[in-house]
């Protein structure tokens, strides 16, 4: 049997996940003062390892669900899907694990829920255009990446909420 080239999706899939990750935290981290080398391979481990995992198995999940769908139906409700996965206990969740790499872990409490919930609903213009665009115009086999790049981004929000709100 051949052996693969590196360029094979399932075996970028992850390290690319917890570069894109990795840059986002960083960046944001960078903007609050918080930046540690700890936290940067805590967020490339996150990435690489559960978001890597658990994302593209979602998505293709969702592929599965509206299957049967046409037309704006199946946009509304890809798009719909992944906005109900990325929600507010998901971004308290992101916010949990960047504290416990962060060794913060006094900052872990149930306002990282309020802080969730205000984080997502200021974003839900974005969010709704951001998972439009990537669960209706990407590839499946490159959602995961372009669902990176724009967690990556909202990394750097979700940071700076956790300042605002």
């Amino acid at each position: 049997m051949p052996l693969k080239k590196i360029s094979d999706y399932k075996y970028l899939s992850p390290i690319l996940g917890g570069l894109i990750y990795m840059t986002g935290d960083t960046i944001a981290a960078l903007i609050i003062d918080q930046f540690s080398w700890i936290r940067l391979l805590g967020i490339f481990a996150l990435g690489a390892t559960l978001y890597s995992f658990e994302i593209p198995r979602y998505f293709k999940w969702i592929e599965k669900v509206i299957s049967g769908y046409q037309g704006w139906k199946k946009i509304a409700l890809k798009t719909s899907m992944a906005l109900l996965y990325f929600n507010p206990l998901w971004i308290a969740r992101h916010l949990m694990f960047v504290y416990l790499i962060s060794g913060k872990m006094d900052m872990i409490s149930w306002d990282l829920l309020r802080i969730g919930f205000l984080s997502f609903a200021v974003n839900i213009p974005v969010s709704i255009l951001a998972n439009y665009l990537i669960q209706n115009k990407i590839s499946l086999k490159y959602r995961f990446f372009a669902s990176a790049i724009f967690s990556g981004v909202m990394a750097i929000y979700y940071s700076m909420s956790s300042v605002w709100f």
